[in-house]
């Protein structure tokens, strides 16, 4: 009896060594196979580019994004690109939730600070210029010619709650409410636009119809005949059966002058003509797939910018672009200010800040 107890112990301890083996064989397969298959998912996700920032730089940035997802070079690569203003651009950027930031502004000082706090470094792309547009309603026939010195009227911050009605702008203009319509806040066109009118950035009366969003702006004037508001030149040229752009007096010149290609590039539309840019995440360059569509950017920045109605720059400085980017010059210009009535040519020989 004791043998066979003994007999019968070994066997099932056998038995028992020869389940667990199993169980860790069968373990091993499912492990192998689950490697396996996370292996092959992972090698077939689909790369992304994740992009976001400006509402006047997004019909640039899709339109190179939908040629780049269509080109051998993306090889299967996805672009998203977002609208959430120049300065909630930053914010995700500096904060590492996307590879590349749409800017209708340079970086600003404070952005600078919150990217070196999080060790984000980055290249500063210039694509195209802007015209920043201010537009009425087509039976507006009293406002078509406007200065510095009355817009400034409409929207210095002393306008807030006081400046409500055209005639006030101008005695000889109907004695009707004015209703304004503008970039919000966190736009990079407000920030331009107020430095270039009120003459400080982000200093402006509040009591508009703000948006980040530029086709709000296009509903809001388009609606409302007695409108004013202002947005990139795209906008306008896309919406111009139903707005009508103002001629802005040029203080240096006196002559008044409609945005047009020819008016930005010759310089003569002051002063709210700008440039527009990308900021690209430099730990992110070293992705084959965002490497990949800032190179193909530069190439075709050009061309899609004409395609969307914006200004192209000149070739000679896509191609100052381009060497910056292949020799991985990070940095800004600009040194985290603004500047009214820039030319990128002008910017080449400046020294770099991080």
């Amino acid at each position: 009896m004791h043998l066979g107890y003994v007999h019968y112990a070994y066997g099932s301890k056998e038995m028992a060594v020869k389940s667990m083996l199993s169980r860790v064989a069968l373990a091993g397969a499912i492990v192998t196979a689950t490697t396996g298959l996370l292996a092959s998912v992972a090698g077939s996700q689909q790369a992304i580019v994740k992009i976001d920032g400006s509402s006047t730089v997004f019909p640039v940035t899709e339109k190179v994004a939908e040629d780049f997802q269509k080109s051998p070079a993306a090889k299967g690569a996805k672009v998203t690109v977002g609208i959430s203003g120049t300065g909630g651009g930053f914010r995700k950027f500096c904060n590492g939730e996307t590879d590349i930031s749409n800017a209708s502004r340079p970086i600003l000082e404070k952005e600078m600070k919150a990217c070196a706090e999080k060790g984000i470094k980055y290249l500063e792309v210039p694509v195209a210029y802007d015209a920043l547009t201010v537009v009425i309603h087509p039976a507006n026939k009293w406002a078509e010619t406007m200065t510095v010195a009355q817009l400034k009227t409409i929207w210095e911050p002393a306008a807030q709650g006081k400046i409500m009605r055209w005639n006030q702008v101008d005695p000889s203009w109907p004695n009707v409410p004015l209703a304004l319509f503008g970039a919000g806040a966190d736009s990079g066109t407000f920030d331009y636009f107020t430095e270039a009118i009120n003459g400080k950035s982000k200093q402006s009366r509040s009591d508009f119809t703000g948006s980040e969003d530029d086709n709000v702006l296009v509903q809001g004037v388009s609606r409302n005949r007695n409108a004013l508001g202002f947005f990139g030149l795209a906008y306008y040229e896309a919406n111009k059966n139903r707005l009508k752009a103002v001629k802005i007096v040029n203080p240096k010149t006196g002559q008044a002058v409609y945005p047009t290609n020819e008016t930005v590039v010759n310089g003569s539309y002051q002063p709210l003509s700008r440039p527009i840019f990308i900021y690209v995440k430099a730990d992110s360059m070293k992705r084959p797939e965002v490497k990949a569509f800032v190179e193909f950017y530069i190439k075709n920045g050009a061309k899609a910018a004409d395609a969307v109605k914006y200004v192209p720059l000149p070739a000679s400085d896509y191609a100052k672009a381009m060497e910056r980017f292949k020799k991985g010059e990070l940095g800004t210009v600009f040194a985290g200010k603004e500047e009214v009535g820039i030319k990128i040519a002008d910017t080449w020989s400046r020294k770099l800040v991080e």
